[in-house]
């Protein structure tokens, strides 16, 4: 089924039609404390008195969720007995929503993650609230059981719609709008590099590509025009990533966030700036099936979009850009190294367009980590 994309006005008229062609009575509202910053919030908190469509909250999860608040949430949208789920937030707001659909038909007294997922028609609508993840165009969803990360994938869990609100960007955070906006930038480079990319996907990745750069300045200036573009330059990257998968930079990126304490996009960006040289002078490396050739000419197709003239020039402007945005290279200690290599998750490489081997990936955070460059 194909989703259907909606621009926001100020009267959120495209939410009352979703509303009123599902025929909903009772909304469950997935969001974090932040939508009362928003300018979507008062719509909600009116529908009641207006439509008489009661709203039940759902706010009981954290950034990186956990599998006990997914449970929480089916058992009190079933509990409410809800007939739409509405995710207004980030990542974590987004995975949370798709694994309550999912589980939504589920039996409760086992543990969801083991049992097959079978598809529901539970209408489900995202309001991402940064240009980002890319997470209301995929069909994955990340949570986290016994402090273990779990990725659940099921075509079911794309949201039916999506709202761009561009105005959900006026309050997010300078730090937050450049390493979002970094992760979206993130997703397009991997995914067109991965093994898995396709004719589609590679359509999509340039897109995002070209979106982004030509916007950046106004996004970051907070004009509301480019906010709404940058929305949805976010969104044709997640719909390259749905296809393709993330890479190496992904993999390598996550541990960096918790041991350094800085947001995902950061630490993607931290990745990708050093791994994109290395893999252009290690062609001969390539595992991708389509071969050594094919993937030098995926990176000057990469360069173009990115405005330059050669792959070695685009991997040098991600770098300005990086340094650009003026976004921190964390200080690591020498004992962090281990830590780093032994985190990354194999299955993730299996993506990646050319061979990584521990050591390898120990000489990369070691580059990743200094302001050594290539």
């Amino acid at each position: 089924m194909e989703q259907t994309i909606l621009s926001a006005r100020n009267d959120y008229i495209e939410l009352k039609k979703f509303l009123a062609d599902n025929r909903i009575e009772k909304v469950f509202l997935v969001c974090d404390s932040s939508i009362k910053f928003l300018r979507i919030n008062s719509y909600f908190e009116t529908l009641n008195d207006r439509k008489e469509i009661r709203v039940i909250r759902f706010t009981g999860f954290q950034p990186n969720p956990r599998y006990e608040s997914v449970v929480e949430g089916v058992d009190l949208f079933h509990k409410e007995q809800c007939d739409c789920i509405i995710a207004v937030g980030g990542g974590s707001a987004m995975d949370v929503a798709k694994c309550i659909k999912l589980y939504a038909n589920m039996d409760p007294t086992e543990n969801y993650l083991k049992q097959q997922i079978v598809p529901n028609d539970i209408p489900l609508l995202a309001v991402p609230t940064t240009a980002g993840t890319g997470s209301e165009a995929t069909r994955y969803a990340v949570i986290y059981y016994d402090g273990e990360k779990q990725s659940v994938t099921h075509e079911s869990c794309i949201p039916d719609a999506v709202i761009m609100d561009a105005s959900v960007l006026k309050t997010l955070p300078k730090y937050q709008k450049k390493s979002t906006m970094m992760d979206a930038f993130c997703h397009g480079l991997e995914s067109y590099w991965s093994v898995n990319s396709t004719e589609e996907s590679r359509k999509y990745s340039k897109e995002a590509i070209r979106q982004i750069l030509s916007n950046m300045e106004g996004y970051l200036r907070n004009e509301d025009a480019v906010n709404e573009a940058m929305l949805m330059a976010a969104h044709i990257a997640g719909k390259a990533i749905n296809i393709s998968q993330t890479t190496a930079g992904h993999a390598m990126c996550y541990k960096l966030t918790s041991m350094y304490g800085i947001a995902h996009g950061h630490a993607a960006a931290l990745c990708d700036r050093m791994l994109f040289p290395w893999m252009i002078k290690n062609t001969d490396k390539c595992i991708d099936p389509r071969g050594k050739e094919y993937l030098e000419k995926t990176f000057g197709e990469i360069a173009e979009a990115m405005g330059c003239r050669s792959a070695r020039e685009a991997s040098e402007k991600l770098e300005e850009l990086f340094k650009g945005l003026g976004l921190s290279v964390p200080k690591a200690k020498p004992e962090d190294y281990v830590i780093l290599r032994k985190s990354v998750n194999p299955v993730r490489l299996k993506n990646h367009p050319v061979r990584l081997d521990e050591e390898t990936i120990d000489r990369l955070y070691h580059k990743i980590l200094s302001s050594e460059t290539e």
